[in-house]
This record gives C-alpha cells, sequence and structure tokens, in this order.
C-alpha cells in the first residue's frame, strides 16, 4: 500500500515530518513481547478492525518453525499455499493453523510481515512475507519466504492472534508480535507509523535519507525517476553514515524466476528494468542482531500500457549487530541521475 498514515509518498504540504494531525491510518491494536521462552506469542482483545497488519520479530532458542492461529481455533479451518526460496508453490489444505512468512525460521532470526482482510462474514485472506537470516555473516544469504492463506470462518472477525512454533524450539525472551489495525472509519491520531525522512533527488547519482531517530521497525519507500536505464539500482545503510564495507547479503527474484544470491557485498544489489522504479521495503532494526529487509520492486518498464512494468522480490540483510540503522541510501548504481522527482519516504516505530 502506498497510503501511510493518510499520507503518499509524493506529498502535499500537509504531509510534514512529525505531523500529529493526520488523523486514520495504521494504529497498534495489540502487542506480545516474550518474557521468557514459549512456543506461542499470543496477542488478544483485538479491536474489530476491518484490515489487520502482523509483524513478527521471531528469536530462536532452538528450531522454529512459525504459524499463525487467529482466535484460538485448532480446528482444520485453514489453507494455504507457499514457496520458499522461490521453489515451487506448495498448496496445503484442511491444516489446523496457517503459514506465515517467516516459515523458514529454524534456528536464525526472523523477520515476518503480513496483511489480513478481516471481514467477520467472509473468509479472512493473508498474504504475508518472510526473511530469515540464515547462517549469520554476510557470507551467507537470508531465505524469504512468500504465503497465500486462508481462515474459513466467516462468522467473526478476528479478535485474537497467535505467533505458534512447530519446532522442535520455542520462541526465546524478547520475542514479539505487533499487530495493526486499519479500518475506512477510523479518526484517530495515533498512528503507528511516524514519519522519520523525506528527501528527494538532486540531479546526482544517489541521495539519502539523512539521520533520522532509529525505530525498531522501519517502512521506506522509494520512488525513483532516472536519467537512463543501464546499472542495476543499490541500497546502502547504516549508522550516522552509511556502510560501504563488504556487509550486505541479498537474495532476488526477477519477474519469478529463479533466485539468485550475492554475498559479502558492499551494496544491496537490486535491478533495473525503466527509467522509472518504485519500492517498498520493510526492516526489522534491532541493534543486537543482523538487520533485515523484505524489499519489493516494481520496474516500470518502457512507457506505455502496450509494455509491461517489471517485478523484483528481495530479501537482504545488514551484517551488522551493533548499531541501529539510522540512515538509508539509494544509489543509481552508474552514472545515471536521479531527478529531484525522485522521492525516499522513511516511517518508523518502537
Amino acid at each position: 500500500m502506498s497510503y501511510l498514515d493518510s499520507k503518499r509518498i509524493v506529498g502535499t504540504n500537509a504531509d510534514r515530518i512529525g505531523t500529529d494531525t493526520i488523523s486514520g491510518g495504521w494504529k497498534e491494536v495489540g502487542r506480545t513481547t516474550l518474557g521468557s521462552s514459549n512456543d506461542d506469542i499470543t496477542v488478544s482483545s483485538l479491536a474489530d478492525k476491518r484490515y489487520l497488519m502482523i509483524m513478527t520479530d521471531n528469536i530462536p532458542t532452538g528450531s522454529i518453525w512459525q504459524s499463525i492461529r487467529y482466535n484460538s481455533d485448532t480446528g482444520s479451518n485453514y489453507a494455504n499455499r507457499y514457496s520458499n526460496n522461490g521453489g515451487s508453490d506448495v498448496p496445503s489444505t484442511s491444516l489446523g493453523l496457517s503459514y506465515w512468512g517467516d516459515q523458514l525460521a529454524g534456528t536464525n532470526h526472523g523477520f515476518g510481515i503480513g496483511y489480513t482482510a478481516n471481514l467477520a462474514g467472509k473468509e479472512k485472506l493473508a498474504l504475508s512475507y518472510g526473511v530469515n537470516q540464515n547462517t549469520s555473516g554476510a557470507g551467507t544469504a537470508p531465505d524469504r519466504t512468500e504465503v497465500v492463506s486462508k481462515w474459513t470462518n466467516t462468522s467473526d472477525a478476528i479478535n485474537a492472534v497467535t505467533n505458534h512454533d512447530q519446532g522442535s524450539g520455542s520462541f526465546a525472551s524478547g520475542s514479539e508480535v505487533v499487530v495493526l489495525g486499519y479500518d475506512p472509519d477510523d479518526t484517530h491520531t495515533t498512528n503507528f507509523w511516524e514519519e522519520l525522512a523525506s528527501v528527494n533527488g538532486t540531479g546526482a547519482t544517489s541521495f539519502n535519507s539523512g539521520t533520522f531517530t532509529a525505530k525498531k521497525y522501519l517502512w521506506v519507500q522509494i520512488y525513483v525517476d532516472r536519467s537512463a536505464d543501464a546499472s542495476n539500482g543499490e541500497i546502502t545503510v547504516g549508522n550516522t553514515t552509511l556502510d560501504t564495507g563488504s556487509n550486505y547479503s541479498r537474495r532476488r527474484s526477477a519477474d519469478g524466476g529463479t533466485d539468485d544470491t550475492l554475498t559479502s557485498q558492499t551494496k544491496i544489489s537490486l535491478r533495473t528494468a525503466g527509467l522509472k522504479e518504485f519500492y517498498n521495503i520493510f526492516i526489522i532494526n534491532n541493534s543486537a542482531n543482523e538487520k533485515l529487509l523484505i524489499i519489493h520492486q516494481n520496474a516500470g518498464g518502457t512507457a506505455g500500457a502496450g509494455n509491461t512494468p517489471y517485478r523484483g522480490e528481495f530479501v537482504a540483510k545488514w551484517a551488522n549487530t551493533s548499531n541501529q540503522i539510522n540512515i538509508i541510501g539509494f544509489g543509481s548504481g552508474g552514472s545515471n541521475t536521479l531527478s529531484s522527482t525522485s522521492i525516499m519516504k522513511v516511517w518508523g516505530s518502537n
């Protein structure tokens, strides 16, 4: 979604950093953070919201396998379709749980994010994405999962979400589930996502967010207007300054193709397929863990309805375990310049 806190990536004079006057938007409706290890993380007493955004921060003790249940329903009322690391889809029916983004959690830190349509009288449809750090260090690419799922209940809105571990281990202390809700009729001003940075290109080959207040969860949107189509775009992150050391790795699928990986890189290399591109990015930004990114890209391709756009699906990590990200950069990957209509917006929350 390109609308955040009722604001657009192409903003108006009313879309000012730090404003607290915008009504509606994603509101935190529940959160549970474990104080000790457990197989379940349950967020209950949720307000009835038309749409839910669910974020899972999975810190394992032993080997874990993440799944989701709604309203403590353990009956055979779930169906899923998932793909791990770009492999063939796996359909599963009549299950007692719903698969979720960080299905490949294993023994490593993972991050999952997803959306659920939550109309009481309809089956609840969800889509989720996950990134798992895999073996620590930039020498190993992270893993990724994509899931679509449904809960076949047509009587109740979701009032509880349980992050359930099917593995032999458990979720460690500090693991967390955050549930956000959105309803078109909301008028609150307590938006979860706070705008941290908004910058435009300057005609140079790169631009960055400048330093912003570090937050545990980051949501980044970037629109790119390039002078030429020649090189892959690239993302760098850092604390105070952008890190250009060999501390990045990523996994990528281009147009649904077989995943490829790059390790021990000086940036997160993306792809290019046109002058105009749009990126939607979520980041889990714990200081003591490698920073994990989920990136979706629409590369516009040649202008006009007679030409299809191109898509890129990425997961990436910054192998820093000492600092939080508080600056993000985008580069054209070559001599191509980024016009003033290029824009980067960063939102965040703890």
